[in-house]
Parts: C-alpha cells; sequence; structure tokens
C-alpha cells in the first residue's frame, strides 16, 4: 500500500472523550449514567462518551456526547484528566480524554437514550464499565480541589436561592459538615452573592432571603486572586 505523505504505517491509539455529568438534587451530588447497549460491558453502567470525529476537537466532541445526553449546550464544562492505560478498552488501543460537567437536573432533557439513562446518588453508584470507576473518582477529586478556586457551585443552583441550599452544595460537593453560622458569614464576607427582596419559607416554617450569583463581583475578586477556604 502506497504510503501518503505524513499518513503514517506505524500502529496509533483511537481517542474518545468521557464526560462525568454532575447534578444536584438539593441534598446530594449525583452523576448521569447510560447503561451500555453493546458489548463489551452490554447492561453495564457507564458515563456518556464515545470516538472524536476526523473534523472537531476533544471540548467539541465531549460537548456533543454532553448535548445527546442533556440537550444542554452551554453547560459548564472542564477537562480533568486523560486516562491512557493500554488495557483500558478491550476492543483495541483508545486513550480518553475525561470531562467534568456542571448541570441542573431540572433544565436536562432526555436524549436518545433516554430509556437508558439514570441519575445515581454519588454514594450509591454502581461498578462501572472500563476504567470508568477511576474516572469518576478523578471527577471527583478535580471538583473538588476546583471550587476552591472557583465558584463552579453556582451552576448546579437554580439562579435563585438560599443560603441553605448553597451551603448544602458545598457540604455534598466536599464531603463535610460546616456551621450554618460561620458558613453564611464567609460566603457573604466573600461579595460574590447579590441577597434579593424576595424571600420563601423554608421547611422550619421561618423565612429565609434568597441570593443569586454576582458574576461582576467574582470577576473583580479574580484579578486579586481567588481561593475559598473553610
Amino acid at each position: 500500500m502506497e504510503e501518503f505523505k505524513y499518513h503514517y504505517k506505524y500502529p496509533h491509539p483511537s481517542v474518545t472523550t468521557d464526560c462525568v455529568i454532575f447534578g444536584f438534587d438539593g441534598a446530594c451530588l449525583k452523576v448521569l449514567l447510560v447503561e451500555r447497549g453493546i458489548n463489551p460491558y452490554k447492561g453495564r453502567w457507564a458515563f456518556p462518551g464515545g470516538f472524536l470525529k476526523m473534523d472537531e476537537s476533544a471540548l467539541q466532541g465531549a460537548k456533543r456526547e454532553l448535548f445527546e445526553e442533556t440537550g444542554l449546550k452551554d453547560a459548564y464544562i472542564h477537562q480533568f484528566h486523560a486516562f491512557s492505560d493500554p488495557q483500558r478498552d478491550p476492543r483495541e488501543r483508545v486513550i480518553t480524554i475525561a470531562y467534568y460537567a456542571l448541570v441542573r437536573i431540572s433544565e436536562v432533557k432526555a436524549g436518545d437514550d433516554a430509556a437508558k439513562a439514570q441519575w445515581f446518588p454519588l454514594d450509591k453508584v454502581p461498578s462501572l464499565a472500563f476504567d470508568h470507576d477511576q474516572i469518576l473518582r478523578e471527577a471527583t477529586i478535580a471538583l473538588r480541589r476546583q471550587i476552591h478556586f472557583e465558584p463552579i457551585g453556582f451552576e448546579l443552583l437554580p439562579e435563585k436561592f438560599t443560603m441553605t441550599q448553597l451551603q448544602h452544595l458545598y457540604e455534598a460537593i466536599l464531603d463535610v459538615k460546616f456551621d450554618r453560622r460561620n458558613f453564611s458569614n464567609k460566603m457573604l464576607h466573600l461579595g460574590i452573592l447579590t441577597q434579593l427582596e424576595e424571600t420563601v419559607i423554608l421547611p422550619n416554617k421561618k423565612e429565609a432571603f434568597l441570593y443569586n450569583f454576582n458574576a461582576e463581583n467574582y470577576q473583580v475578586l479574580k484579578q486579586k486572586g481567588f481561593r475559598l477556604e473553610f
């Protein structure tokens, strides 16, 4: 076979993207899984993903997979690792570029695989196909690290939220418990929340103010160096 210029005859790997999709239901952090309908690992749960097309970047591929599973085009998405163990895919040599996405569960629309997609609490995820158990561990570590340097948690909340909702979200992501007053004081001191005139009645029948994320103040703070410590 004639060897074309810049077309190499040496074996080379295929490339995929996998997307760990996080959502928050108000109480716990969840991930969206898809049940595989074909071998290998038929019937096992896995993250949405697929082979890159020849005319798209890794980010474009990840966004395509995200849109196909959730109907969302503008969700927060972040590349966190590449997984390249030679034995990670029994079909062939495959390197996957992994992303995590943060979505509001209420905005997710079922894709073509709706009957085979399901949200799982982070602490109740079944054994996954391929090396996706490792991918989930690394995604969770990356999310917990990133939330200290970028207020990405707001991507998981409604646009208007209570301080209690915000605290529960951070507790779910970081797997810790915070003192209510200390947490509230720290978040308000940062200056990245805007307290609204609106209030809601909590289950304990107390009235609570609603807040939203102040992106403008965050951009100013970001120039100085943002780090959230608890």
